[in-house]
């Protein structure tokens, strides 16, 4: 998928694992973050650039009332509600996004099959405007702004593209948006 066709997608889902949040955008404007929990250590979330790719209502289970399934190659790995409230806000499950049933059905019906999700570590935003900030773990997370390019990112940091797609587990350089975090090695 091509950046453009990517912008024709109104919305995109942002992930932070780090602080377990999804965030919400409606074309570049964040409209919504919720809390989710997400994958425990021993089955973590796959972090990298997917869509959603199947919707279910009422799937069963404990996936609560709702289920987005995920284009994650290695599993069946999905954003979903959750019969155990208490989970939301830590590292619990084998890898899906957890989210609280009311949650999940506000968002529900505003994604659409093939909507971007975007699975990152580490910690998003900086109050000071810089757009490089630095996790935890003391990875660098370059956040990006309206008109850069990849190209463009890796050249500002004296990296090569192909070892930023590696990194960020990026298939296609095309395929990024405001507000993404790329990880930037030192």
């Amino acid at each position: 998928m091509s950046y453009t066709q990517m912008r024709s997608y109104s919305s995109h889902i942002a992930i932070n694992l780090a602080t377990r949040r999804l965030s919400f955008y409606e074309g570049d404007r964040l409209t919504r973050t919720y809390p989710v929990g997400v994958g425990k250590t021993a089955t973590p979330t796959p972090v990298g650039d997917f869509t959603v790719v199947v919707k279910i209502i009422n799937p069963g289970g404990g996936l609560g009332s709702r289920w987005m399934g995920l284009s994650i190659p290695s599993g069946n790995y999905g954003i979903h509600g959750t019969n155990n409230p208490s989970s939301i806000g830590g590292y619990v499950s084998n890898g899906c996004i957890r989210m609280y049933n009311q949650d999940i059905e506000e968002l529900f019906p505003k994604v659409q099959i093939g909507t971007p999700v975007v699975i990152r570590l580490g910690t998003i935003g900086d109050k000071s405007g810089n757009n490089l900030i630095q996790n935890q773990a003391g990875v660098h997370v370059h956040i990006v702004q309206t008109g850069e390019t990849l190209w463009k990112i890796a050249a500002r940091y004296g990296k090569t593209l192909d070892y930023l797609l590696s990194v960020n587990n990026i298939n296609n350089p095309d395929i990024i948006f405001p507000g993404q975090q790329i990880v930037i090695p030192e």
